[in-house]
């Protein structure tokens, strides 16, 4: 078990987020403050709209803040160029999406090393035990070698959390990870979840499951583009359910 430490891996500072939609403008985060430290498990929840995807692709670099600091493993995101931006995702954050996005023509295996290929971490050898041995860690050791479309969805999912952790990131995102998955599949999910962040890393789920969102340490909840809770349940994401 893993113990927060005091470095906020996660700082985010009066965002605000704002579309021009025709005439008008459309704010969809609007100053939102708050930090996550290293080893936490924070679900964010609230009604879809509300700015709960739109947060976490400020804090992943995809978007950018109107107004506002965004500070992600000590790097400036809000600041860094497309090519930087890139470079620093590959190494500093894992994501995990709704829809799995595995490449189909591309074994699961092959799709866990891919991360490693282009951010050239370990050796071709490396990349190669590396992948198996998550997949394995993931219940997919004997699946290693099949196409995405040959297995189940709550198994891609299992491939995106392997491929995820590829490069060894401090912080995983996740957004709507058992959006797609059965309420058993979900839960088993959520329990490598837990494990990940047992090991040390700092986990960022958005989730519409309330009954996975209780089990999460702290919760964090937006509403109209504001978070209205931020509160810290302390009961260990592991105590079952």
């Amino acid at each position: 078990m893993s113990v927060p430490s005091t470095a906020p891996v996660v700082e985010i500072r009066d965002v605000v987020k704002s579309f021009a939609v025709g005439s008008n403008t459309i704010t969809i985060l609007k100053g939102v403050s708050f930090k996550v430290n290293a080893g936490e498990f924070v679900s964010i929840v609230g009604p879809s709209g509300n700015g709960k995807s739109t947060l976490l692709n400020m804090i992943t670099g995809i978007d950018r803040p109107t107004s506002g600091e965004i500070i992600v493993t000590g790097k400036p995101v809000h600041k860094m160029s497309e090519d930087a931006l890139a470079a620093w995702r590959g190494e500093q954050v894992g994501i995990i999406f709704q829809f799995f996005q595995m490449l189909p023509a591309l074994s699961l295996l092959q799709n866990v090393i891919l991360p490693m290929d282009l951010g050239s971490r370990y050796s071709p050898k490396e990349r190669r035990e590396r992948a198996a041995h998550l997949l394995d860690m993931v219940g997919l050791g004997d699946q290693a070698h099949k196409l995405p479309a040959m297995v189940s969805g709550g198994q891609q999912q299992r491939a995106a959390i392997a491929r995820a952790l590829a490069n060894d990131p401090p912080l995983i995102i996740a957004d709507e990870p058992t959006g797609n998955l059965d309420s058993r599949t979900s839960h088993d999910v959520f329990d490598l979840f837990t494990n990940v962040v047992s090991q040390g890393k700092t986990m960022i789920m958005v989730t519409h499951d309330k009954e996975l969102a209780r089990r999460v340490p702290r919760v964090v909840e937006i509403l109209d583009g504001k978070i209205t809770r931020d509160e810290f349940i302390g009961r260990p994401s592991w105590a079952g359910y």
